[in-house]
Protein backbone atom coordinates (compact mmCIF):
# COMPACT_ATOMS: atom_id res chain seq x y z
CA UNK A 1 0.00 0.00 0.00
CA UNK A 2 1.15 3.89 -0.55
CA UNK A 3 -0.79 7.47 -0.23
CA UNK A 4 -3.00 6.85 -2.93
CA UNK A 5 -3.25 9.17 -5.76
CA UNK A 6 -6.90 9.60 -7.15
CA UNK A 7 -6.30 9.47 -11.12
CA UNK A 8 -8.19 12.62 -12.35
CA UNK A 9 -10.05 12.67 -15.72
CA UNK A 10 -7.70 13.00 -18.51
CA UNK A 11 -7.00 15.54 -20.80
CA UNK A 12 -6.37 13.08 -23.84
CA UNK A 13 -9.16 11.13 -24.66
CA UNK A 14 -8.30 7.11 -25.45
CA UNK A 15 -7.77 7.44 -29.24
CA UNK A 16 -5.69 10.76 -29.06
CA UNK A 17 -3.38 8.38 -26.67
CA UNK A 18 -3.56 5.76 -29.00
CA UNK A 19 -2.92 7.99 -32.06
CA UNK A 20 0.01 9.02 -30.33
CA UNK A 21 1.56 6.19 -29.12
CA UNK A 22 1.05 4.44 -32.31
CA UNK A 23 2.65 7.24 -34.18
CA UNK A 24 5.98 7.05 -31.78
CA UNK A 25 6.23 3.41 -31.98
CA UNK A 26 5.94 3.70 -35.97
CA UNK A 27 8.80 6.66 -35.50
CA UNK A 28 11.21 4.48 -32.55
CA UNK A 29 10.53 0.99 -32.95
CA UNK A 30 11.61 -0.75 -29.48
CA UNK A 31 12.63 2.73 -27.95
CA UNK A 32 8.98 3.43 -28.18
CA UNK A 33 7.30 1.05 -25.35
CA UNK A 34 4.21 0.14 -23.01
CA UNK A 35 5.43 -2.75 -21.12
CA UNK A 36 3.43 -2.38 -17.94
CA UNK A 37 7.27 -2.83 -15.74
CA UNK A 38 8.52 -0.14 -17.67
CA UNK A 39 5.45 2.17 -17.34
CA UNK A 40 5.59 1.58 -13.69
CA UNK A 41 9.33 2.24 -13.16
CA UNK A 42 8.87 5.28 -15.50
CA UNK A 43 5.39 6.18 -12.96
CA UNK A 44 7.58 6.44 -9.77
CA UNK A 45 10.56 4.99 -7.80
CA UNK A 46 11.52 6.90 -4.56
CA UNK A 47 8.01 8.20 -3.10
CA UNK A 48 5.68 6.99 -1.16
CA UNK A 49 2.90 8.54 -3.35
CA UNK A 50 1.09 6.08 -5.43
CA UNK A 51 2.23 4.61 -8.76
CA UNK A 52 0.96 6.84 -11.55
CA UNK A 53 1.97 5.01 -14.67
CA UNK A 54 2.34 6.75 -18.19
CA UNK A 55 0.40 4.85 -21.19
CA UNK A 56 4.19 5.01 -22.73
CA UNK A 57 7.12 5.55 -22.67
CA UNK A 58 9.89 7.06 -25.33
CA UNK A 59 13.92 6.95 -24.99
CA UNK A 60 14.58 9.93 -26.63
CA UNK A 61 18.66 10.88 -28.11
CA UNK A 62 18.72 14.49 -29.24
CA UNK A 63 17.09 17.92 -28.67
CA UNK A 64 15.55 17.18 -32.02
CA UNK A 65 13.53 13.75 -30.93
CA UNK A 66 12.48 15.36 -27.68
CA UNK A 67 10.73 18.41 -30.15
CA UNK A 68 9.44 15.75 -32.25
CA UNK A 69 7.82 13.25 -29.69
CA UNK A 70 6.47 16.94 -27.89
CA UNK A 71 5.15 18.34 -31.13
CA UNK A 72 3.02 14.95 -31.82
CA UNK A 73 1.86 14.73 -28.55
CA UNK A 74 0.91 18.69 -28.30
CA UNK A 75 -1.18 17.93 -31.57
CA UNK A 76 -3.09 15.67 -29.96
CA UNK A 77 -3.08 17.29 -26.63
CA UNK A 78 -1.53 14.16 -24.70
CA UNK A 79 0.62 14.80 -22.17
CA UNK A 80 4.26 14.68 -21.68
CA UNK A 81 6.38 13.89 -18.36
CA UNK A 82 10.50 13.89 -18.78
CA UNK A 83 12.05 11.50 -16.77
CA UNK A 84 16.16 11.71 -15.82
CA UNK A 85 16.72 8.98 -13.66
CA UNK A 86 13.84 8.82 -11.98
CA UNK A 87 15.54 10.02 -8.09
CA UNK A 88 13.51 12.55 -7.25
CA UNK A 89 11.09 12.63 -3.67
CA UNK A 90 7.90 14.47 -4.40
CA UNK A 91 6.09 12.37 -7.32
CA UNK A 92 7.89 14.35 -10.25
CA UNK A 93 7.44 11.37 -12.12
CA UNK A 94 4.17 10.27 -11.76
CA UNK A 95 1.71 10.55 -14.69
CA UNK A 96 -1.99 11.51 -12.93
CA UNK A 97 -3.36 12.27 -16.48
CA UNK A 98 -1.62 9.31 -18.07
CA UNK A 99 0.89 10.29 -21.46
CA UNK A 100 4.26 9.68 -22.65
CA UNK A 101 7.22 9.73 -20.49
CA UNK A 102 10.12 10.85 -22.18
CA UNK A 103 13.23 9.13 -20.93
CA UNK A 104 16.43 11.30 -21.34
CA UNK A 105 19.00 8.91 -20.04
CA UNK A 106 20.24 8.20 -23.55
CA UNK A 107 20.91 11.73 -24.25
CA UNK A 108 24.51 11.44 -21.93
CA UNK A 109 27.17 13.10 -24.04
CA UNK A 110 29.41 15.74 -22.87
CA UNK A 111 29.53 18.70 -25.54
CA UNK A 112 32.18 20.84 -24.77
CA UNK A 113 34.72 21.43 -22.02
CA UNK A 114 35.81 25.22 -22.66
CA UNK A 115 38.41 24.57 -19.50
CA UNK A 116 39.83 28.30 -19.57
CA UNK A 117 36.51 29.76 -18.85
CA UNK A 118 35.26 26.71 -15.94
CA UNK A 119 32.25 25.56 -18.09
CA UNK A 120 30.70 23.20 -19.98
CA UNK A 121 27.84 22.13 -22.28
CA UNK A 122 26.50 18.57 -21.49
CA UNK A 123 23.21 16.95 -22.71
CA UNK A 124 20.05 16.51 -19.83
CA UNK A 125 21.13 12.72 -19.14
CA UNK A 126 24.56 13.19 -18.07
CA UNK A 127 24.82 12.68 -14.69
CA UNK A 128 26.94 14.45 -12.23
CA UNK A 129 29.60 11.61 -11.43
CA UNK A 130 30.09 11.06 -15.10
CA UNK A 131 30.92 14.65 -15.50
CA UNK A 132 33.17 15.29 -13.11
CA UNK A 133 35.02 11.96 -14.06
CA UNK A 134 35.37 13.18 -17.12
CA UNK A 135 36.72 17.10 -16.07
CA UNK A 136 38.85 15.74 -13.32
CA UNK A 137 42.20 15.52 -15.61
CA UNK A 138 41.43 19.10 -16.19
CA UNK A 139 41.53 20.22 -12.41
CA UNK A 140 37.67 21.55 -12.49
CA UNK A 141 34.60 20.39 -10.79
CA UNK A 142 30.90 20.75 -10.70
CA UNK A 143 30.18 21.36 -7.02
CA UNK A 144 26.58 20.58 -6.87
CA UNK A 145 26.30 17.09 -4.77
CA UNK A 146 22.89 16.11 -3.88
CA UNK A 147 23.83 12.61 -2.82
CA UNK A 148 22.14 10.80 -5.70
CA UNK A 149 23.83 10.20 -9.10
CA UNK A 150 21.26 12.35 -10.56
CA UNK A 151 20.80 13.60 -14.26
CA UNK A 152 21.96 16.99 -14.51
CA UNK A 153 18.76 17.77 -16.47
CA UNK A 154 16.87 16.48 -13.75
CA UNK A 155 18.83 18.69 -11.31
CA UNK A 156 17.90 21.88 -12.92
CA UNK A 157 14.40 20.64 -13.18
CA UNK A 158 14.53 20.38 -9.19
CA UNK A 159 16.54 23.16 -8.33
CA UNK A 160 18.73 20.66 -6.82
CA UNK A 161 21.58 21.66 -4.32
CA UNK A 162 23.52 19.29 -1.66
CA UNK A 163 26.07 19.03 0.63
CA UNK A 164 28.03 21.86 -1.06
CA UNK A 165 25.67 24.40 -1.24
CA UNK A 166 26.82 26.51 1.24
CA UNK A 167 30.01 27.36 -0.22
CA UNK A 168 29.41 26.72 -4.07
CA UNK A 169 25.17 27.50 -4.32
CA UNK A 170 22.79 25.34 -5.48
CA UNK A 171 21.90 24.76 -9.71
CA UNK A 172 20.05 28.00 -10.04
CA UNK A 173 23.82 29.21 -9.49
CA UNK A 174 25.12 26.95 -11.42
CA UNK A 175 23.43 26.89 -14.74
CA UNK A 176 24.18 29.86 -17.13
CA UNK A 177 21.89 28.93 -20.11
CA UNK A 178 19.50 26.51 -21.27
CA UNK A 179 18.23 23.78 -24.32
CA UNK A 180 14.88 23.92 -23.97
CA UNK A 181 11.65 22.52 -25.56
CA UNK A 182 8.44 24.15 -25.13
CA UNK A 183 5.09 22.93 -25.16
CA UNK A 184 4.31 23.34 -29.07
CA UNK A 185 7.54 21.69 -29.26
CA UNK A 186 9.82 24.40 -30.19
CA UNK A 187 13.44 24.73 -29.64
CA UNK A 188 14.33 27.71 -27.16
CA UNK A 189 17.71 28.66 -25.97
CA UNK A 190 18.38 30.82 -22.77
CA UNK A 191 21.32 32.38 -21.20
CA UNK A 192 25.29 31.69 -22.77
CA UNK A 193 28.30 31.29 -21.57
CA UNK A 194 28.65 34.87 -20.34
CA UNK A 195 28.81 35.02 -16.05
CA UNK A 196 26.43 38.48 -16.37
CA UNK A 197 23.78 39.94 -18.51
CA UNK A 198 21.25 42.09 -18.57
CA UNK A 199 19.79 41.47 -21.76
CA UNK A 200 15.85 40.69 -21.75
CA UNK A 201 14.37 38.46 -18.88
CA UNK A 202 16.10 35.75 -17.23
CA UNK A 203 14.38 32.82 -18.90
CA UNK A 204 16.98 30.59 -17.70
CA UNK A 205 15.79 30.74 -13.76
CA UNK A 206 12.37 30.46 -15.03
CA UNK A 207 13.27 27.00 -16.16
CA UNK A 208 15.02 25.84 -13.75
CA UNK A 209 13.17 24.80 -10.43
CA UNK A 210 10.06 24.15 -13.17
CA UNK A 211 9.82 20.37 -13.01
CA UNK A 212 9.12 20.33 -16.47
CA UNK A 213 5.78 22.04 -15.98
CA UNK A 214 7.20 24.39 -18.72
CA UNK A 215 9.27 22.91 -20.83
CA UNK A 216 11.81 19.71 -20.96
CA UNK A 217 15.32 20.83 -20.13
CA UNK A 218 17.35 18.97 -23.47
CA UNK A 219 21.02 20.27 -22.74
CA UNK A 220 22.82 22.71 -19.87
CA UNK A 221 25.48 25.08 -20.12
CA UNK A 222 27.30 24.73 -16.66
CA UNK A 223 29.68 27.13 -14.45
CA UNK A 224 32.65 25.03 -13.07
CA UNK A 225 35.25 25.38 -10.72
CA UNK A 226 39.02 24.84 -9.86
CA UNK A 227 39.69 21.81 -7.80
CA UNK A 228 41.00 23.14 -4.62
CA UNK A 229 44.64 22.92 -3.46
CA UNK A 230 43.42 21.59 -0.29
CA UNK A 231 40.69 19.92 1.43
CA UNK A 232 40.33 19.03 5.26
CA UNK A 233 37.15 17.78 7.01
CA UNK A 234 36.07 15.34 9.58
CA UNK A 235 33.61 15.17 12.12
CA UNK A 236 32.58 16.88 15.11
CA UNK A 237 30.04 15.56 17.95
CA UNK A 238 27.85 17.55 20.15
CA UNK A 239 26.03 16.94 23.47
CA UNK A 240 22.78 17.97 21.87
CA UNK A 241 21.22 19.40 18.23
CA UNK A 242 20.78 22.82 20.21
CA UNK A 243 24.56 22.75 20.75
CA UNK A 244 24.94 21.46 17.02
CA UNK A 245 22.69 23.77 15.40
CA UNK A 246 24.17 26.70 17.34
CA UNK A 247 27.74 25.97 16.18
CA UNK A 248 26.90 25.75 12.80
CA UNK A 249 25.10 29.33 13.20
CA UNK A 250 28.28 31.01 14.34
CA UNK A 251 30.23 29.39 11.93
CA UNK A 252 28.16 30.66 9.24
CA UNK A 253 27.96 34.57 10.83
CA UNK A 254 31.72 34.49 10.98
CA UNK A 255 32.04 34.34 7.67
CA UNK A 256 34.32 31.16 7.81
CA UNK A 257 33.98 29.78 4.38
CA UNK A 258 32.83 26.00 5.03
CA UNK A 259 32.53 24.07 2.08
CA UNK A 260 29.94 21.27 3.83
CA UNK A 261 28.38 21.59 6.91
CA UNK A 262 26.17 18.35 8.03
CA UNK A 263 23.90 17.30 10.78
CA UNK A 264 23.33 13.78 11.67
CA UNK A 265 21.29 13.52 14.99
CA UNK A 266 21.98 10.16 17.60
CA UNK A 267 19.57 7.99 15.49
CA UNK A 268 21.14 8.70 12.62
CA UNK A 269 24.61 8.48 13.33
CA UNK A 270 23.42 5.04 15.28
CA UNK A 271 22.29 4.05 11.85
CA UNK A 272 25.27 4.97 9.75
CA UNK A 273 27.61 3.36 12.36
CA UNK A 274 25.76 -0.03 11.40
CA UNK A 275 25.22 0.34 8.02
CA UNK A 276 28.60 1.53 7.16
CA UNK A 277 31.03 0.26 9.90
CA UNK A 278 31.76 3.64 11.65
CA UNK A 279 32.22 3.93 15.34
CA UNK A 280 31.23 7.64 15.79
CA UNK A 281 30.02 8.53 18.99
CA UNK A 282 26.05 8.17 19.05
CA UNK A 283 25.27 11.95 19.71
CA UNK A 284 24.43 14.52 17.37
CA UNK A 285 27.38 15.10 15.05
CA UNK A 286 28.41 17.55 12.52
CA UNK A 287 30.58 16.27 9.27
CA UNK A 288 32.14 19.49 8.23
CA UNK A 289 34.83 20.00 5.10
CA UNK A 290 36.86 22.91 4.14
CA UNK A 291 38.76 23.87 0.82
CA UNK A 292 41.02 26.18 0.14
CA UNK A 293 45.34 26.25 0.45
CA UNK A 294 46.75 24.33 3.36
CA UNK A 295 47.25 27.09 5.58
CA UNK A 296 43.41 28.49 4.91
CA UNK A 297 41.85 25.07 5.82
CA UNK A 298 44.06 24.48 8.75
CA UNK A 299 43.21 28.22 10.19
CA UNK A 300 39.63 27.31 9.40
CA UNK A 301 39.45 23.75 10.92
CA UNK A 302 41.14 25.81 14.18
CA UNK A 303 38.48 28.32 14.09
CA UNK A 304 35.59 25.76 14.12
CA UNK A 305 37.35 23.79 16.80
CA UNK A 306 37.31 26.77 18.98
CA UNK A 307 33.33 27.39 18.40
CA UNK A 308 32.71 24.28 19.02
CA UNK A 309 34.16 24.31 22.16
CA UNK A 310 32.28 27.19 23.08
CA UNK A 311 29.12 25.12 22.36
CA UNK A 312 30.70 22.15 24.25
CA UNK A 313 30.90 19.88 21.68
CA UNK A 314 34.12 18.20 20.21
CA UNK A 315 36.87 17.16 19.97
CA UNK A 316 36.67 17.99 16.36
CA UNK A 317 38.79 15.00 14.69
CA UNK A 318 40.10 16.04 11.37
CA UNK A 319 40.30 13.38 8.53
CA UNK A 320 43.08 15.01 5.63
CA UNK A 321 43.35 11.80 4.36
CA UNK A 322 41.73 11.25 0.91
CA UNK A 323 40.56 7.56 1.37
CA UNK A 324 39.28 8.70 5.14
CA UNK A 325 37.05 11.43 3.79
CA UNK A 326 35.68 9.38 1.44
CA UNK A 327 34.55 6.85 3.64
CA UNK A 328 32.72 9.73 6.19
CA UNK A 329 30.87 10.85 2.96
CA UNK A 330 29.89 7.46 1.97
CA UNK A 331 28.42 7.24 4.87
CA UNK A 332 27.03 10.34 5.06
CA UNK A 333 25.43 9.83 1.20
CA UNK A 334 24.10 6.23 2.44
CA UNK A 335 21.92 7.77 5.10
CA UNK A 336 18.57 7.01 3.32
CA UNK A 337 19.72 3.39 3.02
CA UNK A 338 21.41 3.39 6.97
CA UNK A 339 18.11 4.29 8.48
CA UNK A 340 16.14 2.14 6.64
CA UNK A 341 18.42 -0.49 7.98
CA UNK A 342 17.02 0.26 11.55
CA UNK A 343 13.57 -1.14 10.63
CA UNK A 344 14.02 -2.73 6.98
CA UNK A 345 10.36 -3.88 7.00
CA UNK A 346 9.21 -0.16 6.77
CA UNK A 347 9.60 2.23 4.46
CA UNK A 348 10.73 5.84 4.20
CA UNK A 349 8.94 8.97 3.59
CA UNK A 350 11.76 11.39 3.25
CA UNK A 351 10.67 15.45 3.83
CA UNK A 352 12.37 18.77 3.72
CA UNK A 353 12.39 22.42 4.87
CA UNK A 354 14.60 25.21 4.98
CA UNK A 355 14.76 28.14 7.16
CA UNK A 356 16.72 31.27 7.44
CA UNK A 357 19.93 29.74 9.60
CA UNK A 358 19.05 32.01 12.46
CA UNK A 359 15.86 29.48 13.04
CA UNK A 360 17.96 26.67 12.71
CA UNK A 361 18.45 25.38 15.94
CA UNK A 362 14.66 26.69 16.80
CA UNK A 363 13.14 24.28 13.55
CA UNK A 364 15.59 21.22 14.25
CA UNK A 365 14.70 21.64 18.20
CA UNK A 366 10.51 21.31 17.62
CA UNK A 367 11.17 18.93 14.90
CA UNK A 368 12.95 16.68 17.46
CA UNK A 369 10.20 16.76 19.64
CA UNK A 370 7.54 16.34 17.76
CA UNK A 371 9.30 13.05 16.19
CA UNK A 372 9.37 11.98 19.56
CA UNK A 373 5.79 13.16 20.70
CA UNK A 374 4.47 10.82 18.24
CA UNK A 375 6.04 8.19 18.56
CA UNK A 376 7.74 7.94 14.92
CA UNK A 377 11.38 6.48 14.14
CA UNK A 378 12.48 9.29 12.18
CA UNK A 379 16.16 10.27 11.60
CA UNK A 380 16.96 13.55 11.00
CA UNK A 381 20.10 14.91 8.31
CA UNK A 382 20.46 18.10 7.07
CA UNK A 383 22.86 20.40 4.82
CA UNK A 384 22.45 22.90 7.95
CA UNK A 385 24.93 25.48 6.52
CA UNK A 386 21.97 26.79 4.35
CA UNK A 387 19.34 26.01 7.10
CA UNK A 388 18.08 22.96 4.67
CA UNK A 389 17.52 19.92 6.78
CA UNK A 390 15.81 16.50 6.20
CA UNK A 391 13.53 13.88 7.90
CA UNK A 392 13.35 10.26 7.07
CA UNK A 393 10.62 9.01 8.44
CA UNK A 394 10.06 5.18 8.73
CA UNK A 395 6.54 4.15 8.18
CA UNK A 396 4.52 1.27 7.74
CA UNK A 397 2.28 1.54 4.40
CA UNK A 398 -0.06 -0.97 5.70
CA UNK A 399 -0.74 0.89 8.74
CA UNK A 400 -3.62 3.45 8.54
CA UNK A 401 -3.12 4.91 12.00
CA UNK A 402 1.04 5.34 11.21
CA UNK A 403 0.28 6.64 7.72
CA UNK A 404 -2.09 9.27 9.58
CA UNK A 405 0.60 10.19 12.10
CA UNK A 406 3.51 10.94 9.51
CA UNK A 407 0.74 12.95 7.38
CA UNK A 408 0.53 15.43 10.46
CA UNK A 409 3.87 15.33 11.03
CA UNK A 410 5.02 16.79 7.54
CA UNK A 411 2.10 18.90 7.76
CA UNK A 412 2.85 20.23 10.96
CA UNK A 413 6.82 20.55 10.17
CA UNK A 414 6.35 22.19 6.22
CA UNK A 415 3.89 24.87 7.81
CA UNK A 416 6.56 25.88 10.92
CA UNK A 417 8.79 26.09 8.41
CA UNK A 418 6.60 28.67 6.23
CA UNK A 419 5.73 30.66 9.19
CA UNK A 420 9.67 30.78 10.46
CA UNK A 421 10.10 32.83 7.41
CA UNK A 422 11.30 29.63 5.25
CA UNK A 423 9.95 27.09 2.86
CA UNK A 424 8.12 23.84 2.67
CA UNK A 425 11.14 22.34 0.47
CA UNK A 426 14.47 23.64 0.40
CA UNK A 427 15.66 20.94 -2.44
CA UNK A 428 13.10 18.12 -2.65
CA UNK A 429 11.02 19.94 -5.10
CA UNK A 430 6.84 20.44 -4.90
CA UNK A 431 6.04 17.69 -7.26
CA UNK A 432 3.02 16.55 -6.03
CA UNK A 433 3.74 16.01 -2.31
CA UNK A 434 3.80 19.88 -1.12
CA UNK A 435 1.39 20.97 -3.82
CA UNK A 436 -1.08 22.36 -0.70
CA UNK A 437 1.60 24.56 1.14
CA UNK A 438 2.39 26.98 -1.72
CA UNK A 439 -0.50 29.35 -1.54
CA UNK A 440 0.59 29.40 2.19
CA UNK A 441 4.16 30.10 1.24
CA UNK A 442 3.80 32.12 -1.98
CA UNK A 443 0.36 33.88 -1.14
CA UNK A 444 -1.36 35.76 -4.34
CA UNK A 445 2.00 35.26 -6.21
CA UNK A 446 1.09 31.37 -6.88
CA UNK A 447 -1.54 33.35 -9.29
CA UNK A 448 1.46 34.74 -11.24
CA UNK A 449 3.05 31.31 -11.67
CA UNK A 450 -0.82 29.81 -12.67
CA UNK A 451 -0.60 32.95 -14.95
CA UNK A 452 3.08 31.90 -16.39
CA UNK A 453 2.08 28.05 -16.89
CA UNK A 454 -0.66 29.10 -18.93
CA UNK A 455 0.77 31.55 -20.97
CA UNK A 456 3.59 28.87 -21.81
CA UNK A 457 1.59 25.38 -21.88
CA UNK A 458 -2.05 26.69 -22.16
CA UNK A 459 -3.34 23.09 -23.46
CA UNK A 460 -1.56 21.73 -19.92
CA UNK A 461 0.30 18.87 -21.32
CA UNK A 462 3.58 19.87 -19.37
CA UNK A 463 3.64 17.47 -16.87
CA UNK A 464 0.60 18.21 -15.91
CA UNK A 465 -0.37 17.98 -12.13
CA UNK A 466 2.83 19.19 -10.74
CA UNK A 467 3.52 22.26 -8.39
CA UNK A 468 0.12 23.44 -9.45
CA UNK A 469 -2.84 22.57 -7.87
CA UNK A 470 -5.38 21.58 -10.84
CA UNK A 471 -8.04 24.06 -11.40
Amino acid sequence: MTIAVERPETCADENAVSIVVEGLKARFGDRCSTSQALREQHGHTTTWLGNQPPDAVVFAETTEEVAEIVQLCAKHKVPVIPFGTGSSLEGHVNAPFGGVSIDLSRMDKILEVNAEDLDCRVQAGVTRKTLNSYIRDTGLFFPIDPGADASLGGMAATRASGTNAVRYGTMKDAVLGLTVVTAEGKVIRTGGRARKSSAGYDLTRLFVGSEGTLGIITELTLELHGQPEAISGGVCPFPDVDAACNAVITTIQMGIPVARIELMDSVQVRACNGYSKLDLAETPTLFLEFHGSEAGVREQSELFSSIAEEMGGGPFEWATAAEDRTKLWTARHDAYWAGKSLKPEASIMVTDVCVPISRLAECVSQTAQDIAARGLLAPIVGHVGDGNFHVQILVNLEDPAELQTTAEFVEQLSLRAIDMGGTCTGEHGVGQGKQKYLRREHGDALDVMQAVKHALDPDNIMNPGKILPQS
